[in-house]
């Protein structure tokens, strides 16, 4: 075990300011890489293998000011029975809603393998002071959530401030415990190759279990070159001794061709031991439903239309 890791998987604030102090990414390997791994195919027995892979590694999602609990009960019954027709489909990973939700969720899934997963931190701007932040966490926790996902103080690391940014993951790391922490990073709003890379850094050190592309509140929620760039950081993380730790891509991922691209870049860089939804996930609301298609084409020659398939 590595020395400057706590017994909670933190790496100490002085080893993680010289990791993000020396973050450099190649930014035109990461584009040439990216192209690369576009070109991979897979051959149609492996295709199966895939999608029903990507099903089981969904977070199915809702989090509108409009969400009622009829919509969390039939999201949920979604989510573990996608496709009632066949039971050799998955269930997905998990169901993700706000805290106030979290019950009624939990309700519908408590016997299958279905986590609730709860956003917190004042999602998704995190414009709120620290305290307001774990009362939000404890309270979906008390709820009953099984993940919770957070968003970082982007305003701390626009201004610099990156040890208050991993000061306040750190704190909410400590009111989640053995519960797995996902943390967003919000790639759209950090902008550039290094800015993905440090908050990446910061947010692992600081304890996530996950690290997260978006809230899918804003364009350019997930892009292959900044999942790339989170999975090399992953990869070194676990290289240095920190342990495993996983990915979830999140925000325009809507059909099943760019899923698996996904899958292959993980695979490609972290290798096969992160292929499960232990370690990486889909933020999920309409990518579903086209993956759904492509099994049911694979299956039976045929397309069905997305009404086919129960809503969530």
């Amino acid at each position: 075990m590595n020395t400057n890791l706590s017994m909670n998987n933190i790496v100490d604030w002085t080893t993680t300011s010289d990791l993000v102090g020396n973050v450099k990414v190649d930014q035109v390997g990461v584009l040439d890489r990216v192209s690369s791994l576009a070109t991979r195919s897979i051959k149609r027995e492996s295709k199966l293998d895939a999608l029903e892979k990507i099903v089981s590694m969904c977070d199915l999602t809702t989090l509108e000011g409009e969400d009622t609990e009829g919509k969390i009960i039939q999201m949920s019954s979604k989510a573990i029975s996608p496709d009632p027709s066949d039971d050799n489909v998955p269930s997905a990973a998990a169901v993700c809603v706000y805290p106030a939700l979290v019950s009624t969720a939990k309700k519908i899934v408590k016997d299958s393998n279905v986590k609730v997963a709860s956003v917190s931190s004042y999602f998704p701007s995190g414009q709120a002071p620290i305290e307001s932040k774990i009362s939000d966490t404890q309270f979906a926790i008390d709820e009953g959530a099984d993940e919770i996902d957070i968003v970082i103080n982007r305003k701390a690391f626009f201004e610099g401030d990156y040890k208050k940014v991993y000061e306040e993951i750190k704190a909410l790391k400590d009111v989640c415990g053995e519960i797995h922490l996902k943390t967003i990073l919000e790639i759209g709003e950090l902008k550039t190759y290094e800015n993905i890379k440090k908050a990446s850094v910061i947010a692992l050190c600081a304890g996530s279990d996950f690290i997260k592309t978006s809230t899918g509140k804003i364009s350019n929620g997930s892009s292959r070159e900044a999942c790339l760039i989170m999975a090399r950081t992953v990869r070194e993380f676990e290289s240095y001794g920190y342990g495993m730790r996983g990915i979830k891509v999140a925000g325009g991922i809507r059909d099943a061709k760019d899923a698996i691209r996904y899958l292959v870049i993980i695979n490609e860089e972290l290798g096969g031991s992160w292929l499960s939804a232990d370690y990486f996930r889909f933020g999920a609301s309409s990518l579903l439903d086209d993956v759904l298609k492509q099994i049911k084409k694979l299956k039976t020659n045929a397309y069905q239309s997305s009404y086919y398939f129960p809503r969530g």
